[in-house]
């Protein structure tokens, strides 16, 4: 059996949160951590499923990597059989002026040799929502919101036409939220009038469920779709209505994995910051310092001795959270990308180590952090199992040693987030 809905995710948390969405869906879902090559066993593990998530850690590499692996990652969708194809970002749509979300869009709408396509980051279980094309985080405008001070991806335009349109060589459109609310035929209509304007990518606006439900049944037969995990909401009832989906699949269960727990955290992000410091309160917390870090490996082996210490009295906390203002400073004296590649590579060493040590439940915060962490582990692929917090699955690994992952944004989950993951993979 061939899957039906072929992903490709430009980071490794938001990968698993779309999986989330499509388990919640009735969807079999197994998560590829990069594009598989010969001799690595995963292939299999897919001809089961209804659809199949490449994560990929392309949304902050230079553009033409970006597209390069995006592309492969879609050729090797291809030849598993999926039906159709959905590029994933953040509901925040982290980018810059030069990318990667435009341009990855244009190389996957050629290969796919088709002329149009849809934008929508929309995801309002977690608050972000589209409104005359200008996205929200909660009641702030995007541009407003502390996505403003993001250290790779700073958003200072919520206007998505216009942030789209300049990453873009074609032209941009929007459906409104009017349109939304008059129903399917409604937006098929809309698709295809700014189809015949020459419109190749058109903003969708959505403020509620209900509406991506809408536009979820007005994407079949869409080869490619882009955008947040929330617009996969409508996509399983859409394969459902297409007698695609056989009911009653189990799709979200894994085995329950038990054994010390450990929580790892590069995200600076408000939510992850409210994170560590409500489960710093009742656990032990070692903060790791870049500029200590950039001195050589004696901070690295300092943390992973006390890890070692702590472990066996119950599951403990390495982060590398700090304020904005801290952060800049750091940023200012290593340089942005020195700071943040020292920080994951540390922590993906204190995760060798660990699980080394007999570690076999992972909590890991950041996008970047997590594909830090998964490579080093050498873990390919990820069953996906019921969710933790909106956005956020349980995990298992495929493979031994068998290992409880929770990959985790930076801006998701609620305070107790930590603690409730370690609980619940258990």
């Amino acid at each position: 059996m061939a899957p039906i809905l072929g992903c490709i995710a430009d980071d490794y948390t938001g990968a698993t949160d779309l999986a989330n969405m499509l388990v919640r869906g009735g969807l079999r879902t197994v998560q590829l951590l990069g594009v598989p090559e010969s001799g690595d066993g995963i292939p299999g593990e897919t001809l089961d499923v209804e659809a199949v998530v490449i994560a990929l850690k392309s949304r902050t590499v230079p553009v033409s990597d970006a597209v390069t692996q995006s592309c492969a990652a879609l050729e090797w969708l291809r030849l598993a059989g999926a039906r159709q194809f959905l590029f994933k970002y953040c509901s925040t749509f982290d980018s810059t002026d030069a990318g990667n979300i435009g341009p990855v869009t244009e190389a996957l709408m050629q290969a796919l040799e088709t002329d149009f396509t849809i934008a929508c980051p929309a995801f309002p279980e977690t608050g972000r929502t589209i409104f005359n094309g200008h996205l929200f985080v909660g009641d702030q405008l995007l541009s407003d919101s502390p996505m403003r001070d993001h250290p790779l991806t700073p958003m200072t335009d919520s206007n998505l036409v216009d942030v789209l349109a300049r990453q873009m060589t074609r032209p941009v459109g929007l459906v409104q939220y009017a349109t939304i609310d008059a129903g399917v035929d409604a937006i098929r209509d809309a698709f295809a009038e700014l189809r015949a304007e020459g419109v190749a990518v058109a903003i969708v606006d959505a403020v509620s469920d209900a509406q991506l439900h809408r536009i979820g049944r007005a994407l079949a037969g869409l080869p490619l779709v882009t955008g947040g995990s929330g617009i996969a909401i409508g996509l399983p009832e859409t394969y459902r209505r297409a007698g695609l989906l056989t009911p009653g699949s189990g799709a979200d269960t894994v085995p329950a994995i038990s054994g010390p727990g450990l929580v790892l955290s590069g995200s600076c992000s408000t939510a992850t910051l409210a994170q560590v410091d409500a489960f710093a309160a009742g656990h032990p917390a070692l903060r790791l310092d870049p500029q200590e870090l950039a001195a050589g490996s004696a901070a690295v082996d300092r943390a992973i001795g006390w890890a070692h210490e702590h472990i066996g009295t119950g599951p403990v906390l390495v982060h590398a959270g700090d304020a904005p203002d801290r952060v800049r400073s750091v940023q200012q004296t290593l340089g942005r990308d020195r700071a943040g590649m020292l920080v994951e590579q540390a922590l993906a060493r204190i995760a060798v180590a660990m699980v080394g040590d007999g570690v076999r439940r992972l909590v890991v915060a950041g996008g970047e952090t997590s594909g830090a962490v998964v490579g080093a582990l050498g873990i390919r692929g990820l069953r996906i199992g019921r969710q933790i917090d909106p956005g956020v699955p349980s995990t298992v690994t495929i493979g031994e040693p068998g290992l409880a992952l929770a990959l985790k944004s930076g801006n998701f989950g609620g305070p107790d987030f930590f603690a409730k993951a370690l609980t619940r993979m258990g």
